[in-house]
């Protein structure tokens, strides 16, 4: 099976598990802490609203397959979440598809890139950390 026949649902489950792992590996080598502070860090930074904004970052640097992958998970009807705007829960969903898109492509110096243009103030380096 192709990676682009994968419910969007699918992609977005992996580019969020892949994504939180990332930013989990890049700040505990730019600041190692305790469990406890480090997960307060992470939360700021995975929760919709910050993905939606990370989304709105990369926008304009997508490939067209990159795009129709993001408007594909954006214009997907999502479940009602407590506390989050539905707004920022798609664009978040269409965030962790692209991500869970270039993981399964295998197409890691590219992940990288997107990660660093979402997060600028974050340095992910991109070998052995997958």
């Amino acid at each position: 099976m192709k990676t682009l026949d994968l419910p969007i649902s699918t992609l977005a489950y992996i580019g969020d598990a892949v994504y939180e792992l990332q930013i989990r590996l890049s700040l505990l080598k730019s600041c190692p802490a305790k469990a406890g502070p480090l997960h307060s860090e992470v939360i700021k930074l995975v929760n919709a609203e910050a993905q939606a904004e990370a989304l709105q970052l990369v926008l304009p640097f997508l490939t067209e397959s990159e795009s129709q992958i993001v408007k594909r998970a954006a214009n997907q009807s999502v479940p009602s979440a407590r506390n989050v705007d539905p707004a920022d829960y798609r664009q978040a969903t269409a965030f962790e598809a692209l991500i869970g898109y270039l993981y399964l492509e295998e197409d890691f110096e590219r992940l990288f890139d997107i990660l660093s243009k979402a997060n600028p103030d974050i340095e992910f380096n991109g070998s052995g950390t997958i």
